[in-house]
């Protein structure tokens, strides 16, 4: 097959998964998550319901699209940190860059999309699980750039440190955004909250897992 159909194929499934995630949204912010099914779905975006699920195994996913970029998130900055820089200091610059551009990753999402999550105990449950997988492949990534055993539980300290605070940043943004306030007012409060988190972890982190030099 030649690389240009490749493309147009990648192309047509990239739409069609947009597609669906768009009409789903849709109708859970129209409906309710618990409300709306596989099928009313399939329906609003008009493809079979095996096609949906192909694309989102979970009813839980169609909401969390971003689910897979959340996971790997934390992991990619430490493996793409600077020489010179340390695991701490790149997933602070990270946050700061994100909460200045109001990324949805990190938790703006709206009000009536933040509400839709606090709503429902199954989202919250999915939420919770992509923390905690978010966590682990934090903790796998710094195993593998400090070379450590299977049997070091450093890596697993670090991230599970790392990972905490992240995820009260979350929740911090999740709550404000529905109490009703707007993303520079969230962002402006996160800021300082972030000086104030990633320098408390400063004294045991700050030199933990820098990238050499040269």
């Amino acid at each position: 097959m030649s690389t240009q159909k490749m493309g147009l194929r990648e192309l047509k499934k990239q739409q069609t998964r947009e597609n669906i995630s768009h009409q789903a949204t849709r109708l859970f912010l129209e409906h309710g998550f618990d409300k709306v099914t596989i099928a009313d779905v399939a329906e609003a975006a008009q493809v079979a319901k095996m096609t949906v699920t192909n694309y989102f195994p979970r009813k839980e996913d169609l909401v969390f699209d971003l689910g897979e970029e959340f996971v790997q998130s934390l992991a990619r900055t430490v493996r793409r940190r600077a020489p010179g820089e340390s695991v701490l200091a790149s997933l602070r610059r990270a946050y700061l860059a994100a909460v200045a551009e109001h990324d949805p990753v990190i938790g703006f999402s709206g009000p009536a999309f933040a509400r839709m999550i606090d709503a429902s105990p199954a989202l919250t449950a999915r939420l919770r699980e992509f923390h905690d997988e978010r966590e682990k492949a934090l903790a796998d990534a710094l195993a593998t750039e400090t070379g450590a055993g299977p049997d070091d539980i450093l890596p697993r300290v670090a991230a599970a440190q790392l990972g905490g605070v992240h995820r009260l940043l979350f929740d911090e943004t999740l709550r404000r955004t529905i109490a009703g306030q707007g993303d520079p007012e969230i962002a402006a409060v996160l800021t300082r909250y972030i000086d104030a988190a990633f320098g408390l972890l400063e004294p045991s982190l700050g030199g933990y897992a820098v990238r050499p030099t040269g």
